[in-house]
């Protein structure tokens, strides 16, 4: 499906992991100035934790991505307090699963951290995504 509105989430026969995608593709469109971006992430949040609710273990990913996208976001607009337990929730979602979605949930972490210069944090977060084995070769 192509991704290029807000009408997307609400498209007849779309399913509402596909409708949140949308709603992720299209904040992330949105212009740096204006809230529009923060009110789809926040809705994309909502219907995943609801997701989420109904069966962890197959949507358990899709709130953390949503959590880092609106972490990434507030952390560009400058807004570093407001990101940190977004980025913090999803690094929790992720380390019972670990790989690559834990990987970047930390360096997503890290970011904020060092947006709010506390570095030493930083960089035990950095420390344990550089100790996650990469996934073995098949």
């Amino acid at each position: 499906m192509t991704r290029n509105g807000p009408d997307d989430a609400t498209r007849k026969g779309t399913s509402e992991a596909k409708a949140i995608e949308g709603l992720l593709a299209y904040a992330l469109k949105r212009p740096r100035w204006g809230n529009s971006a923060i009110d789809y992430l926040t809705e994309a949040i909502a219907r995943s934790r609801a997701l989420a609710r109904e069966s962890p273990g197959e949507h358990t990913e899709l709130l953390a991505r949503c959590l880092r996208t609106a972490a990434k976001v507030l952390l560009k607009r400058r807004r570093a307090m407001e990101a940190l337990p977004l980025a913090q929730e999803a690094v929790a979602l992720t380390r019972a699963r670990g790989g690559a979605p834990l990987v970047v949930s930390l360096h997503g972490l890290a970011a904020v951290l060092e947006a709010l210069h506390r570095y030493s944090e930083a960089a035990a977060a950095l420390a344990e995504a550089d100790g996650i084995p990469p996934p073995p070769d098949d």
